[in-house]
């Protein structure tokens, strides 16, 4: 794989001081290593542990020194372990059922005053939150109802782990971060999307909740896989140049090697992802990318875990290559290619002066109710959004056929926005519809033999086609007589 030195040494030249972060946790390991023994900052007190599994806790230690490791919720159960010559450790410890508060007792040797003591110790269901700036975004910087939102964050089951944005050449073994308890005064600081989906899990469920959140405005797909799963060509090189920037890394896998590393091999239920605006205007490659993330997080957190995508919603990106359409495309065809994906959809929800849309309280109890229906198996139907299932010509006019809208269709106005309809000629027209069911019929005076119809497929039209549960039409192009997944 190329090195990417330049680039890099730009980057760390502008004030981000990745090598710094490097040599401190360097510094910080070799410490931990002259005491008996010392946990990464993901074990803290206030953690949340993911319910009936068996949870990996690690750390380091003095090289052929025991490790017990006790949890409060089954004290008869304590796994031992021997810290290996390179001064690590780690073993595997049983959940049950939901609860809390516990304790987690990790001990050196025999020697009952040499442990580390971790309280308020939660049992419940852990996701990985993940992306660039809509994941990223706080409550602080504006979200809708943003006052009495975060006057009733009061939630003590639900915690935070947030990353500190540090990125690295090299893979970190610990980062930068603490668990937190949900309160105003935290909630207002931290992910909204990952918090609205948390709360949504959490009221439902009744079940304490853990958000590890990971996340960095501006951020391209690149940066959070691997990179030695990234294409090296030249094309790519020259993405990566174009993309040069002082605020946040561009380069393959830094995020990988200090932002998702440190939190392997850590037991999650599932992880959601807000990303793609980044990746706009090279959108070519971003189904391959995308398919590598999924692949790649899945093996090293050894679990084949639900991977929920939020769609990236319109905005006046102002772009030449109708990139942000493309994105979203390659983003629903992730979900009909690998499994145990979903998404949802946010075309009703943008802003077109806004990259940053205020209502991340759809976004979020969308993805619980995604995971809801899906993983948890709660909801038979109504939480996914409409999909073009089918196009064909009657008569004159596009017949297309959606999923889930089985009670049929509806428009929030008079007329569909964002519907445009070709001829043999490809030029498009704005088009007529009439909404029959969960088919909608698409018609132009101009356009007497149809064969292509599109929705929503640019940058901004923010769309008012729904489903009767109120769920967005997922934007779409197809070429008529095509079956579509």
């Amino acid at each position: 794989m190329m090195k990417r030195h330049r680039h890099f040494n730009d980057w760390l030249g502008k004030g981000l001081s990745l090598l710094a972060f490097a040599v401190c946790s360097s510094l910080e390991l070799s410490a931990q290593s002259h005491t008996p023994v010392s946990l990464p900052a993901l074990f803290t007190d206030h953690i949340v542990l993911q319910q009936q599994d068996s949870v990996p806790i690690w750390g380091w230690g003095q090289a052929s020194t025991t490790v017990r490791i006790v949890g409060s919720w089954s004290s008869q159960d304590t796994v031992s372990v021997v810290v290996d010559d390179s001064g690590r450790w780690k073993g595997k410890i049983k959940t049950g059922r939901y609860g809390g508060p516990y304790t987690l007792h990790v001990f050196s040797g025999n020697n009952e005053r040499e442990k580390i003591v971790l309280n308020d110790v939660m049992i419940g269901e852990v996701w990985l939150c993940s992306g660039q700036s809509n994941m990223e975004w706080t409550p602080a910087n504006g979200i809708a109802n943003q006052s009495a939102e975060i006057a009733a964050a009061d939630y003590p089951q639900i915690r935070f782990f947030s990353l500190d944005k540090r990125g690295s050449q090299t893979l970190q073994e610990d980062c930068h971060a603490k668990w937190e308890v949900c309160t105003p005064e935290v909630m207002r600081k931290r992910s909204a999307v990952a918090y609205f989906f948390g709360r949504h899990l959490h009221q439902k469920l009744d079940v304490p909740v853990g958000l590890i959140v990971s996340a960095w405005g501006g951020t391209a797909a690149e940066v959070w896989i691997p990179e030695d799963a990234v294409p090296d060509t030249q094309e790519e090189r020259n993405v990566i140049a174009s993309r040069k920037c002082p605020w946040w890394p561009v380069e393959p896998g830094t995020l990988y090697n200090s932002m998702i590393y440190p939190l392997l091999p850590y037991r999650i239920a599932g992880a959601i992802w807000y990303q793609g605006e980044s990746n706009r205007d090279d959108p070519r490659p971003y189904f391959g990318l995308m398919k590598s993330l999924i692949a790649c997080w899945r093996k090293d957190f050894g679990k084949e875990f639900p991977f929920y995508q939020v769609q990236i919603a319109p905005f006046n990106y102002q772009s030449t290559n109708n990139g942000p359409a493309l994105v979203r495309e390659a983003q629903e065809q992730i979900v009909h290619e690998v499994p145990h994906t979903g998404i949802v959809i946010t075309n009703d929800v943008g802003e077109y002066g806004n990259i940053h849309p205020a209502r991340k309280q759809e976004v979020g109890s969308r993805l619980g109710n995604l995971a809801l229906g899906e993983h948890y198996g709660l909801l038979e139907k109504g939480y996914q959004s409409p999909f073009l299932e089918q196009a064909t010509v009657v008569k004159g006019k596009a017949v297309l056929t959606f999923s889930h809208a089985e009670e049929g269709l509806v428009c929030a106005d008079k007329v569909v926005k964002g519907l445009q309809i070709a001829g043999k000629d490809k030029n498009f027209v704005e088009a007529k519809a009439r909404i029959k069911g969960n088919r909608l019929e698409v018609y132009a005076s101009k356009v007497k033999e149809p064969t292509e119809v599109r929705y929503c497929f640019d940058d901004a039209t923010v769309g008012n086609l729904f489903n009767k549960q109120g769920l967005p039409v997922a934007p779409f192009r197809v070429e008529i007589g095509e079956n579509v997944k």
